[in-house]
């Protein structure tokens, strides 16, 4: 299959944009977990606190089974594959892959182990665990790099004063850093809660009760067995109270996490946009490339447009994934199965979204000629602390004075002046005023800016 063929955009125009998520999130991936945990499995019942007909394995058996693991290459995923279309049954596929692997050398008397006492369950939902662990870290590095980029444009513009606007109406000035300050906060929040997620599993049997273990074997330890496997060999979390499905409520909380990420991360890009539209920021061009098919002029923001809509295909798979995952027909049904088979999808929109952020971020150049144009034709603004400074002064109708000044007219910085000039106020408080402009109104921008991004 060639990119033109591909049925979606993430196996095509794409693919290359989501290409470290491939052998995580792949059919290819999900049998190289399943292989993984289902040798993990063999040679935890080996082990001294295994079962006595699985003998202790020795260490060259051991890394004959690494070996298998490592050897695991897409050819040999495509055997399994091969018995599946006789199986019809892709984890039965990967245990009967395993006993053909093994009939030849000294563990074939022990392949009848394999996958002993599991149902598929045991397997999948440690391999959809794996998915998500080694998945996120590929998401979180990109979510980092724009935290981290986004941080050191809110340094470098903490004191760059720039006209605020509520309602789409002109505001209080603020400054171009603290307002991206605001989003690394925001963003770092999402983060936090997202590292803070347990990524849980289980291996417990039909219905999550080791029936089948105990009936063969009453005195193994069967739950710290499965312990060891789940926490010490694959670096998970035990849930030890299931039906037969791991309940997936850890992963809509992961889900959830990375959609409130993914929603910040969009209402960065509209605003990002529109200052671009403001002309408060330019972007830099690159030769050869075109804006528009007729318009040779102009230079879209394609970036922060391209990663606004990803966003939205992304949080749309993963909202699913969050509102039917946690519910299952009593001990089990199949629902989850299919939609599992998406976080590579919701994941996948995501990556190319923040690459498409980060790529617009780095093209912009700040444009503080427009930003001076606009805080200086904005003096309407100082209606703000002229008022307050009356109400210190316990002036009766402070703000009434102000708004009968300002709204609905054309203030200039010569009527501000004149307007402050013949009022009753101490002379502090007066000079005070006369030595504020949109430009210096800021308040504590620039610090709060700084104070954020630190760390």
């Amino acid at each position: 299959m060639t990119d033109l063929m591909a049925l979606g955009p993430l196996d095509g125009r794409y693919a290359g944009k989501v290409a470290e998520l491939a052998p995580i999130f792949s059919e290819y991936g999900l049998i190289k977990y399943r292989v993984q945990i289902e040798l993990r499995w063999l040679a935890a019942l080996c082990s001294e606190a295994g079962i006595p007909e699985a003998r202790a394995l020795s260490s060259e058996e051991n890394a004959v089974l690494d070996g298998l693991l490592d050897g695991l290459d897409v050819t040999e995923a495509a055997r399994v594959k091969e018995i599946e279309r006789t199986t019809n049954h892709d984890v039965k596929a990967v245990e009967y892959y395993l006993r053909e692997k093994l009939s030849d050398g000294t563990m074939a008397g022990l392949s009848e182990f394999l996958h002993f006492a599991c149902t598929s369950e045991d397997i999948n939902n440690l391999s959809h665990a794996m998915m998500l662990r080694d998945g996120l870290v590929v998401v979180r590095e990109h979510q980092q790099a724009i935290m981290d980029f986004l941080a050191a444009l809110a340094r470098e513009f903490g004191d760059v004063p720039m006209l605020a606007r509520t309602h789409g109406q002109t505001a209080s000035p603020t400054t171009i850093g603290k307002e991206l300050a605001v989003f690394v906060n925001r963003l770092r929040g999402q983060f936090l809660r997202l590292s803070e997620c347990r990524i849980m599993g289980k291996m417990n049997g039909a219905v999550g009760n080791f029936n089948a273990h105990l009936s063969a074997y009453p005195d193994v330890d069967w739950p710290e067995l499965a312990r060891g496997v789940i926490e010490d060999e694959l670096g998970l979390c035990q849930n030890a109270l299931t039906t037969q499905i791991e309940p997936h409520d850890y992963m809509a909380e992961i889900f959830d996490a990375t959609a409130r990420w993914n929603r910040i991360l969009m209402d960065l890009d509209r605003d990002i946009w529109t200052y671009i539209s403001m002309g408060y920021f330019g972007q830099k061009t690159k030769a050869g490339e075109v804006g528009s098919s007729t318009m040779p002029h102009k230079v879209n923001p394609i970036d922060f447009e391209n990663s606004e809509g990803n966003l939205g295909l992304a949080n749309a798979v993963l909202g699913h994934l969050s509102e039917k995952l946690p519910i299952s027909r009593l001990q089990r049904d199949l629902t989850d199965s299919t939609v599992l088979r998406n976080m590579g999808v919701a994941f996948g929109y995501s990556l190319v979204a923040y690459k498409s952020s980060l790529k617009g971020l780095k093209k912009l150049e700040l444009r503080k000629e427009k930003l001076l144009s606009d805080l200086d034709g904005s003096w309407e603004v100082m209606a703000e602390p002229i008022q307050t400074v009356l109400r210190k002064a316990g002036v009766d109708g402070a703000y009434e004075k102000l708004k009968e000044l300002t709204r609905g007219k054309v203030i200039t910085r010569e009527g501000i002046s004149s307007f402050v000039e013949g009022l009753d106020l101490p002379e502090a408080d007066k000079a005070r005023l006369l030595a504020l402009s949109p430009g210096n109104y800021t308040g504590m921008a620039a610090e709060l800016a700084a104070r954020v991004t630190e760390g």
